[in-house]
C-alpha cells in the first residue's frame, strides 16, 4: 500500500482513464489506510520533498480533525475526496471532477446472512433546491451532471468495526444504461412537476421508480424549508437519489456481473420514447381487460387451481414475464398485489406485510421505522379482479403508492398507538382456552392494523402459562412475556377506496 505514497494525488484530472486507474488503487484498502497514506505524505512534505499540491492545501490537510481524531464526525466520502483525490469537499452542484464530468460517490454494501451482497442505502445525488426555480430540461439539470459519470466507490459495512476500518471493495465507473435513463428522466419530471405545483411537502420516494426524492436532515427543526413555488409551504429537505433497490441491482448486475435471472418488461427501449414506464405497464395489463382468470390460465398455459399464487402469476404473464421476477420491478421496488373483489364489489382481504419483532418496534422512531421506510419507498401494482359468481374477471390495473398525508398522519397515529401499547405492556385475558389482548384493533385506525401472523398461537406469560411453539410462532415483548408473532396489515376497506377499478 505505502508504495502509493509518492503517487498520492498524482493523476490527470482531464483524463477519465487516468482517474479510474488511480482510483482502482484503493480497492481492498480501508479508510484508515487512506488516512495513513496521507500522514506519510505529510511527513514527506515536512522533510522538504517536492509535493504535487499547494502549500495551502497541505496546511489544510495537516489541520483536518480526521487526521488527528478517530471520533471526528466527518463523512467517509470526504476521506476519499480530500485525502485521496486531493480537493476540498464542497456543495458545488457541478461534478466533483468537473473537467471530465465525473462525480465521486462512496456507498456501503451490506452482507446478508446467506452471503448475498446488497446495497447498504440509497445513493444521494444532489439536494433539491427550495430557493431556485426548477430546471425543466433533464440534460441541463444538476442531476444529470452528477449521474452521467459516477465513480462508484463501494465498501463493506461492518458495524462491529470502527467505521475507518471498513474495507473498500469495488471501484468502478458507472453510467445508467439508456433503458434506465429513460425511466430516470420520467422520474425527474414527476418529482419536478410536484415541486412546481407547490407540493414539495407531499413528495414521497415512492412516487417514482429509479430516481427518488429522499428526505435529508437529522433533526425535525432543521429539516424544513419554505418552498420556492406555490404558497411557500414549509417542506422537508429532500435530495434526488438513486433508490436502494436500484443500487442493489447496479451492484449485482454491473459491478459483480451476476446477470440476474430477471426478465425485462420493456423489450424495446423505443417504447419508452413515447410512453412512460407506468403507461406501458397499465396498457399491457388492460389489453386483457374483462377476460376471466380461467381464460387467462388457458391463454398462458397455466393450471387453473385457484391457489393464492394464481392471480399473481397471471399478472406477470400479462406483462410478458414467465417467472415472477421482472427486472424493472426489482430495480424500482414495485410489489405486485392481486386484488379480488366479490360480486357485491367488496374487498374481502386485507394486505399483509412481513412479521416484526416487538422489542425492535419498541426501540424504533417513526421516521426510521420499518413501516415508514416501507411505505415511503415502495410502489404497488394493483391488478384488480372481480367475481362473477364462478370465476374472476380482470377489471384492470393501476400503480399506487401511499399518499404522503395518509402515511405521515393516519398511519403514523396508528403506529404510535401500537408502539405505546407494546412499550407500556400488553394485557392478556384467558377465556375458553383463548388468549385475548388489549392491542389496538382494526377498527381503531382507518388504514393499518396488526394481527397474528404465525402457524399457530403461542404465548409465554408472567403467570407461567405457556401455549404453542414459542420459538417458532412467538417473539418476546419488552416486559419479558412472549406473544404470537404479528405483522402489519393494510385494511381491506382502505384498499378498496384507493382502487380506480371497482
Amino acid at each position: 500500500i505505502y508504495e502509493v505514497i509518492k503517487m498520492l494525488f498524482d493523476y490527470d484530472d482531464t483524463n477519465i482513464n487516468s482517474v479510474l486507474n488511480y482510483a482502482k488503487k484503493i480497492e481492498n484498502m480501508t479508510f484508515r489506510d487512506i488516512l495513513n497514506l496521507c500522514k506519510e505524505y505529510l511527513t514527506d512534505a515536512e522533510n522538504g520533498n517536492k509535493m504535487n499540491r499547494s502549500d495551502e492545501f497541505i496546511h489544510s490537510l495537516k489541520n483536518d480533525k480526521l487526521l488527528t481524531s478517530e471520533n471526528s464526525k466527518g463523512q467517509l466520502g470526504n476521506i476519499i475526496e480530500k485525502f485521496y483525490f486531493g480537493y476540498e469537499p464542497n456543495s458545488n452542484q457541478n461534478a466533483d471532477l468537473d473537467k471530465i464530468g465525473v462525480e465521486i460517490k462512496q456507498t456501503p454494501i451490506n452482507i446478508k446472512k446467506d452471503g448475498t451482497l446488497t446495497a447498504g442505502e440509497r445513493l444521494v445525488i444532489t439536494m433539491i433546491s427550495y430557493t431556485d426555480p426548477i430546471e425543466d430540461d433533464f440534460y441541463k439539470s444538476h442531476v444529470y451532471e452528477k449521474i452521467k459519470n459516477i465513480l462508484l466507490v463501494q465498501y463493506i459495512r461492518d458495524k462491529s468495526k470502527n467505521r475507518l476500518d471498513n474495507q473498500i471493495k469495488y471501484v468502478n465507473l458507472f453510467t445508467p444504461p439508456p433503458e434506465d435513463l429513460e425511466i430516470i428522466i420520467n422520474d425527474y419530471k414527476v418529482i419536478t412537476q410536484k415541486i412546481k405545483e407547490g407540493k414539495a411537502h407531499e413528495l414521497s420516494e415512492s412516487d417514482t421508480y429509479y430516481l427518488g426524492a429522499c428526505t435529508k436532515g437529522s433533526t425535525a427543526k432543521n429539516s424544513w424549508r419554505e418552498q420556492y413555488y406555490g404558497n411557500h409551504i414549509p417542506a422537508k429537505k429532500r435530495a434526488f437519489c438513486l433508490k436502494n433497490s436500484y443500487m442493489t441491482h447496479v451492484l449485482q448486475d454491473y459491478v459483480l456481473t451476476h446477470k440476474l435471472e430477471n426478465e425485462s418488461i420493456i423489450k424495446n427501449i423505443d417504447e419508452l420514447k413515447h410512453l412512460s414506464f407506468e403507461q406501458i405497464i397499465i396498457n399491457k395489463i388492460n389489453h386483457y381487460k374483462n377476460k376471466t382468470d380461467e381464460e387467462l390460465c388457458s391463454l398462458f398455459d397455466r393450471e387453473y387451481n385457484n391457489n393464492k399464487s394464481q392471480w399473481i402469476d397471471l399478472s406477470y404473464r400479462m406483462l410478458g414475464i414467465k417467472g415472477n421476477h421482472a427486472e424493472e420491478f426489482e430495480k424500482a421496488n414495485v410489489k405486485v398485489k392481486a386484488i379480488r373483489l366479490e360480486e357485491n364489489g367488496k374487498n374481502r382481504e386485507s394486505i399483509s406485510f412481513p412479521t416484526f419483532k416487538y422489542k425492535e418496534l419498541a426501540n424504533e422512531t417513526w421516521d426510521t421505522s420499518y413501516i415508514h421506510e416501507y411505505f415511503s419507498t415502495t410502489k404497488f401494482l394493483f391488478v384488480v379482479f372481480k367475481s362473477n359468481g364462478e370465476t374472476y374477471n380482470l377489471l384492470g390495473a393501476q400503480m399506487w403508492n401511499m399518499p404522503y398525508r395518509d402515511l405521515e398522519e393516519t398511519v403514523k397515529d396508528g403506529w404510535i398507538a401500537i408502539q405505546e401499547k407494546i412499550i407500556t405492556g400488553v394485557s392478556f385475558i384467558k377465556t375458553n382456552n383463548r388468549i385475548k389482548n388489549d392491542l389496538p384493533k382494526k377498527s381503531d385506525n382507518p388504514i393499518i392494523h396488526i394481527r397474528p401472523h404465525a402457524q399457530k398461537a403461542a404465548f409465554k406469560l408472567k403467570d407461567g402459562y405457556t401455549q404453542g411453539n414459542i420459538q417458532r410462532d412467538a417473539n418476546e415483548l419488552p416486559d419479558g412475556q412472549w406473544m404470537t408473532t404479528h405483522s402489519f396489515w393494510i385494511n381491506n376497506d382502505y384498499i378498496l377506496k384507493q382502487l380506480k377499478y371497482k
